[in-house]
């Protein structure tokens, strides 16, 4: 289980631009196909068309929901669509897959036009069953700390980010 969190974490402003700074409790894996993601790992956005694989390894006896986000959206240098929703899953089973959760907003694969976006999954540990909630009216200007506030989470247990940048055509996959 993690104790603190990774220093590519602060270090590329995923503390204070998508989450407060927490305490890591539970492992949380994500591949792509064959491919595990690493914190700061380069993911081709040809590479992460198909819904990823997400393992974790918290508490049987809680839920926790999975948010998705680019907080670089547009570009990273004029991220006025900040944060675009990219994929929420909620009551996902401790000790199990987000694919046996509920999912609220479909995955929206990485397509990033200019510079090099982050894409980050945090993970929360639920209070209570969410049941059913509303998808977020649109994917831009998403708030993954208003959302959590919203919906009564627990704090982050977990964060995975990877990079993505536009394929140059012909050079995909």
């Amino acid at each position: 289980m993690a104790s603190n969190v990774d220093a590519f974490v602060v270090v590329e402003r995923v503390i204070n631009d998508v989450v407060d700074m927490f305490i890591p409790s539970v492992n949380m894996a994500v591949y792509f196909e064959d491919k595990q993601v690493i914190n700061a790992s380069d993911i081709k956005p040809s590479l992460a068309v198909i819904t990823p694989r997400v393992n974790i390894s918290g508490d049987p006896n809680l839920s926790y929901t999975l948010v998705m986000t680019d907080p670089d959206a547009p570009s990273p240098s004029e991220p006025n669509l900040r944060e675009w929703a990219h994929w929420i899953v909620t009551d996902i089973p401790g000790c199990g897959t987000v694919s046996e959760g509920k999912e609220i907003l479909a995955y929206s694969p990485p397509r990033p036009k200019v510079g090099i976006h982050r894409y980050i999954m945090v993970l929360f540990e639920q209070k209570e069953p969410l049941g059913f909630l509303a998808p977020p009216s649109s994917r831009a200007h998403f708030y993954t700390r208003e959302f959590a506030y919203q919906v009564n989470l627990g704090p982050p247990v977990a964060v995975v980010y990877f990079y993505a940048q536009r394929e140059p055509s012909g050079r995909r996959r």
